[in-house]
């Protein structure tokens, strides 16, 4: 059989250089690839077979949104092997990376990373068609694109409107992680937040035991080259809660 030029001879896995794709994409713009029709329709048994042939009726809890190349989910699944968690990526050539990364940890590590999936998606447009109401206990929007024109505020990916969204598909108690490192969409993002009536903050202890908020900030490729770059990142940890 002839060697894949796109892996590692070694270890089996992709290699970046060959699935590049601009930073960003314009989650505005209407791309074409196929939506389930609600949460329903979702067929785990492709994205997690060993799972489901388990326990037939886990749910996704977790989800990274706009994961880029996988590195928090990478280092997720192994923290959190019982737990089903997807990213939701925009970029096809960055969905198909992260696709053959998963599928070569799985041969690589029998046993391992079956918790773990990608989705090619908008999630600006389409959170609701994967999610149930309070299915999720974590999203994750790390070093999300920020936007910078006024006019383009829409896209951001944490906005008021699309708060509502995110605390529909949460449970109560469930976490939504942020950081960035432009400090004006750090604090638009805290602020979104802090104005919502169905979030709060986490407290300097919870912040502290929580084991993912340090993989924030290195377990992805962004969090890495701000951290050689000596550069400075802005959190935002809040909790879904109750409306009385």
């Amino acid at each position: 059989m002839g060697e894949n030029p796109t892996h590692n001879k070694k270890t089996g896995l992709p290699r970046k250089r060959f699935y590049r794709a601009r930073a960003h994409s314009n989650p505005l713009s209407d791309s074409h690839f196929p939506i389930p029709i609600s949460p329903a329709e979702v067929d785990y048994s492709l994205h997690y077979p060993e799972m489901v042939k388990v326990d037939g009726s886990k749910k996704i809890q977790f989800a990274d949104v706009g994961c880029g190349f996988g590195g928090l989910l990478i280092a997720l699944a192994p923290l959190f092997p019982d737990t089903l968690m997807v990213g939701m990526e925009l970029r096809d050539k960055v969905t198909e990376y992260v696709k053959e990364r998963i599928l070569g940890l799985r041969t690589t590590n029998p046993g391992q990373y079956q918790n773990v999936s990608v989705v090619r998606t908008n999630s600006m447009k389409y959170i609701p068609n994967y999610f149930g109401k309070g299915q999720l206990k974590k999203m994750f929007f790390l070093f999300p694109d920020p936007h910078f024109k006024e006019k383009n505020h829409r896209r951001r990916v944490i906005s008021p409107f699309l708060l509502d969204e995110y605390a529909y598909v949460l449970a109560v108690g469930g976490i939504i992680y942020t950081i960035t490192d432009v400090e004006e969409l750090g604090e638009w993002m805290k602020s979104c937040l802090e104005e919502h009536p169905m979030f709060e903050p986490l407290t300097t202890e919870e912040l502290e035991a929580d084991q993912v908020v340090k993989l924030l900030s290195t377990a992805t490729e962004e969090g890495q080259k701000v951290a050689r770059n000596d550069g400075q990142t802005f959190r935002a940890v809040y909790r879904r809660i109750a409306t009385h």
